[in-house]
């Protein structure tokens, strides 16, 4: 700190450590955090590909098309800005409401759900200083003003990401299970969308 006579005290810039506030934690740390970071991304997009996919090709009455159309276009819209939890919810409308049931759904999305909240600690914690052993307890608090208490080393870390990643393929595999091809994928199955 720096005594400014006229306004008290102020961070000296200058003579913070390299890479403030990120200092403490190794490189190993970081790029794991980095990577579940990531990983939580793609699994947030494979649920937007798989809301589409399932509104795209569910069968309507005749009489049904005009509003289900007009409905549509705005649903799509809200899950490319939507977050997480809410992804899982219209993913979980979408699958709900296809006319074919997909087994295990309840489990995928409560294990979706779980996720999400580790997700959160991730993606909004503020790292504290690791202990010996390379771990810290994130400073996060939950809507329910539920404080986040585990150490997270980067082992932990890794294992979450793993996680994130078998969520993701089975999101994608309740739309290839159908025999759908994954929107933008070039694996097998129908094409559902054509872009001509």
């Amino acid at each position: 700190m720096i005594n400014d006579r006229q306004n008290g005290y102020v961070i000296n810039h200058g003579a913070l450590p390299e890479k403030f506030p990120t200092q403490g934690h190794d490189a190993l740390f970081w790029e794991s955090l980095g990577r579940a970071v990531a990983t939580f991304g793609f699994l947030e997009e494979a649920l937007t590909k798989a809301i589409f996919s399932f509104t795209a090709t569910k069968p309507y009455e005749e009489h049904e098309l005009q509003q289900a159309y007009a409905e549509w276009l705005p649903k799509l819209e809200r899950t490319l800005s939507d977050t997480l939890g809410s992804l899982i919810d219209t993913f979980g409308k979408a699958v709900r409401d296809y006319p074919k049931a997909i087994i295990g759904i309840d489990e995928l999305l409560l294990d979706l759900r779980n996720a999400s909240k580790i997700r959160n600690v991730l993606c909004h914690g503020s790292w504290r200083l690791p202990d010996s052993n390379g771990a810290s307890v994130p400073f996060f608090v939950n809507r329910q003003n539920e404080v986040f208490e585990t150490a997270i080393d980067h082992l932990y870390i890794n294992q979450v990401q793993r996680h994130a990643t078998d969520l993701a393929c089975s999101v994608i595999n309740t739309v290839t299970h159908m025999g759908w091809q994954f929107p933008g994928s070039n694996g097998p199955g129908n094409v559902i969308w054509k872009n001509d």
